[in-house]
């Protein structure tokens, strides 16, 4: 298959994707306790990266730093970071992720898994493994082209 019937293939497959928004909140959240997608990504890269400042973030998702001036704030004011001087010494004051803030990440994330768990259960475990690593390329090859890796923690999948 040519790259570009695979991109118009791959295209629609993550558009029908991000249409499965069951698997972004666990059941039994109450109504307003779920994450909303920008903060899951932001409380993500925090708790994966460590602190951040607004030029941080801009460098590391390229938006604007208006976006993030309004996505933290709204963090701020529901308790999920904290404003914290710079670990490195520096003059700048960081983002942090609070226990709060880490206590929803750490239940929305238990409820995604889970999520995940019921679609993969009967994949067999090779087929699993490729498809991590297959996965994990394909972000890779992204973060590559725009210059902007995601922080991973843990080895790659282990073989069957």
């Amino acid at each position: 298959m040519e790259a570009r019937r695979a991109g118009e293939e791959i295209e629609r497959e993550l558009l029908i994707l991000t249409r499965h928004r069951e698997l972004g909140t666990p059941r039994g959240v109450r109504a307003g306790a779920a994450l909303d997608r920008s903060a899951y990504v932001l409380l993500s890269r925090l708790e994966a990266q460590g602190p951040m400042s607004i030029p941080e973030f801009v460098e590391a998702f390229g938006l604007a730093a208006s976006t993030f001036t309004r996505q933290t704030s709204a963090l701020l004011d529901s308790g999920l970071v904290e404003r914290a001087l710079d670990p490195a010494g520096g003059t700048a004051r960081k983002f942090r992720v609070t226990e709060e803030g880490r206590a929803r990440l750490a239940t929305q994330r238990a409820g995604i898994v889970d999520g995940l768990t019921a679609v993969l259960a009967e994949w067999p475990a090779d087929r699993l493994v490729r498809f991590i690593e297959d996965l994990r390329r394909f972000n890779t090859d992204i973060e590559r082209l725009s210059g902007r890796p995601w922080p991973r923690n843990g080895p790659p999948p282990a073989a069957p």
